[in-house]
């Protein structure tokens, strides 16, 4: 023999030979106790190829007697092409990406893992009571093999040792494909055959076997047009693909569910299964399906398969939640279709992300928590009309993620709204243009919208009542609105005030949830002020009116115009009357004494718009005289509620009896609010049936 090379010295110097050979033995006894324990059931079973372990055999005695000068004659080729790990070869091929992870875990080779799968295959006896019962568990995997593989509901129990036998033989098929698969490069094709056999073993037996068998196929879709990929199938169509991909992402759950259960506790949460030796030999395979799923859902361009490749994923999460690397590595692909894509994957990604979030172990929860918002603010950069809903989504969806844990929540939310106070205060202190860049934008908004959203859920006085205790949050309420109204106050111009009622929106939200007062008043009247009181007239435009929605800074060419002005009187003048109209305002025994300097305010303004304003029309003095009409009407109202009161302000436990008892929806406030927004409603969907080019006339 030639001398041999570096890698074959450092193999056999290292003893991975030594470990090998015990593998490959420790493989053998597994399989003879197997052979032992299915006794007279394995008579009419096709047999293992004595002669083939037998030369086996004698090939991991010479190796191993032919000392350390034999050895170096090998090359590494001879090594990976000897008889002790021609059975190894698939296996390793499909844990090639969790190489990280295996260090981890046990150092057993995978075939010896995968080989002890048969162990638990004699479980078919009792499966036709729970097939009789799957419509009941699992309706959902119920219509679907209703809907598309109706035979495999026809379970023959009579039948069970003669599938078993096929099985066996058709291991000794796939052992004998694998050896031509090493040695040609022409691959078997998977046809729907022997796709439906599989099938029918793992529903009828939950066959271990034919899921392993499945998922070696599921490999080769997932890693078909790559290049130095060594598979086990080829796929010749289309359709073979789908159905390939859509039955493992169906069976896989159901057969791990029945073999190795997990426990969901009563919050939601659930646990890993209990290492036992079935999880234990499930678990490279498993893990190795799991990564073939987050290599393929980026491959997937057809949402009829993206979105069961995320549903379907989240269900086997118990069992890879210990791998770190396989979890950041979903979770990332989940963020992705999360912030871009169509509605019904977005929804999918999302739910994928709240499964991952429900997992009893804390830093799962810290890592889901860090990279949602983190997204949530990458994604909110620019905002159009087009982007807003998809932004909203996003926000709506990951406060739901942000209150499922409260206490583990705290700590993010305490030092994302610190920060928001950073740069405000950076901003007060530096007063450059660069400066107030950090606060007026688009990521700015979101956030403090985004956490009003959390804390409005959170704290919420009907969430409050059904936890039975104050919510660790509350405590966030506070520094969040400091922050907020420090923002308003930072730059007052008119090109400012879009963003202004922005925050304000924000702020009304939050007060209305978490039933907190929250003085909004202040903020609103310089605009309403500044627009009723002008120096000189409105320049006239053609301009279309300003979508308030969708911007934070209005365009130049929009200052001193007449319908500039009619959208902020018309839009600062709805969210006051909204404010007033909240339960922590309207709803409050002093309401007629809280809307004293509002009323004061806007009649004061009234009155200098009428003498002092040359541009002022009818139109806005008319929205403004209507707010303070119906005020004045709801504070003589609850003046005639409160009249047969006997008790004073000092008796809060009577005040807040009296406040519980009070239906604010019956005061003309109200009323006229509740006509207000309709309106605008109704406004705005005429308006977007406009652009979409449908014949509808705005008035």
């Amino acid at each position: 023999m030639g001398k041999a090379l570096k890698a074959t010295r450092k193999f056999a110097s290292s003893g991975q030979l030594k470990k090998t050979i015990q593998s490959r033995k420790k493989h053998q006894q597994v399989k003879k106790k197997i052979q032992s324990r299915r006794g007279t059931k394995g008579k009419d079973k096709a047999p293992v190829d004595s002669d083939e372990s037998g030369d086996e055999d004698e090939q991991v005695q010479e190796v191993k007697g032919q000392g350390k000068t034999d050895v170096k004659g090998m090359s590494v080729d001879d090594f990976l092409g000897a008889g002790f790990m021609e059975n190894n070869s698939d296996e390793e091929n499909m844990d090639e990406s969790d190489s990280d992870e295996a260090e981890d875990e046990e150092d057993v080779a995978d075939d010896q893992s995968f080989a002890s799968i048969d162990e638990f295959e004699d479980e078919g006896a009792a499966h036709m009571l729970e097939l009789s019962k799957l419509a009941e568990k699992d309706p959902e995997f119920y219509k679907y093999l209703q809907e598309n593989d109706i035979d495999l509901l026809d379970f023959n129990p009579n039948g069970i040792d003669n599938d078993e036998n096929d099985e066996g033989d058709d291991d000794g098929d796939d052992d004998g494909d694998d050896d031509v698969e090493m040695e040609s490069e022409k691959l078997p094709i998977l046809t729907k055959e022997i796709l439906r056999r599989w099938q029918k073993a793992l529903l009828d037996h939950r066959s271990l076997r034919a899921l392993r068998k499945l998922l070696i196929a599921f490999r080769s879709a997932a890693h078909m047009n790559e290049d130095n990929q060594v598979l086990a199938w080829s796929i010749d169509s289309s359709t073979m693909y789908n159905k390939l991909v859509t039955t493992a992402l169906k069976f896989t759950p159901v057969v791990l569910i029945h073999h190795i259960p997990f426990k969901t506790l009563p919050n939601g949460k659930y646990k890993p299964p209990t290492q036992t030796a079935k999880q234990n030999a499930l678990q490279k395979l498993t893990l190795s399906y799991f990564n073939n799923i987050v290599h393929l859902i980026p491959q997937l361009t057809d949402s009829e398969l993206l979105q069961p490749a995320f549903t379907e994923s989240a269900k086997i999460l118990p069992y890879i939640i210990t791998s770190r690397k396989a979890v950041k590595a979903y979770l990332k692909k989940c963020l992705e279709f999360w912030s871009s894509g169509e509605d019904s994957v977005r929804i999918a990604a999302f739910l994928s992300i709240r499964r991952l979030a429900s997992s009893t172990d804390g830093a799962i929860m810290d890592i889901v928590l860090k990279s949602t918002y983190l997204e949530l603010v990458r994604s909110s950069k620019s905002t159009s009309t087009h982007k807003l809903p998809s932004i909203n989504f996003m926000k709506n969806s990951a406060s739901e993620i942000f209150c499922l844990d409260h206490t583990a929540v705290y700590h993010h939310a305490f030092g994302y709204i610190r920060q928001l106070a950073i740069h405000l205060r950076n901003s007060m202190k530096t007063k450059t243009k660069e400066a107030y860049r950090q606060v007026y934008n688009w990521q700015y908004v979101h956030c403090v919208d985004f956490w009003a959203l959390v804390l409005a859920r959170a704290c919420s006085t009907e969430a409050q009542a059904e936890r039975g205790e104050e919510s660790a949050l509350k405590a966030l309420v506070y520094p969040l609105v400091q922050v907020s109204l420090g923002a308003i106050k930072l730059i007052s111009n008119p090109r400012s005030y879009p963003f202004h009622l922005h925050i304000a929106r924000s702020m009304l939200h939050l007060s209305r949830h978490t039933n907190t007062y929250i003085p909004l008043a202040p903020y609103l009247f310089p605009i309403i002020s500044s627009q009723l009181i002008s120096s000189g007239k409105p320049k006239p435009s053609t301009l279309r009116p300003l979508d308030f929605g969708s911007n934070i800074r209005a365009p130049a060419q929009y200052l001193k115009t007449r319908v500039y002005m009619e959208g902020l009187v018309d839009e600062a003048v709805f969210i006051l009357a909204e404010w007033l109209a909240s339960t922590p305002v309207h709803g409050s025994i002093a309401f007629p004494e809280i809307t004293v300097p509002v009323v004061v305010s806007l009649r004061k303004t009234l009155k200098s718009a009428k003498s002092k304003s040359k541009g002022v029309t009818g139109k806005e003095i008319g929205i403004v005289k209507g707010l303070v009409e119906r005020t004045e009407e709801s504070a003589k109202w609850i003046e005639k509620k409160r009249k047969d009161v006997n008790f004073g302000p000092g008796r809060m436990s009577d005040v807040e009896r009296w406040e519980a008892d009070f239906k604010v929806e019956d005061s003309p406030l109200a009323k006229y609010v509740t006509v207000q927004r309709k309106a605008r409603v109704k406004r705005k969907n005429l308006v977007d049936k406009a652009e979409k080019g449908e014949d509808e006339i705005l008035d």
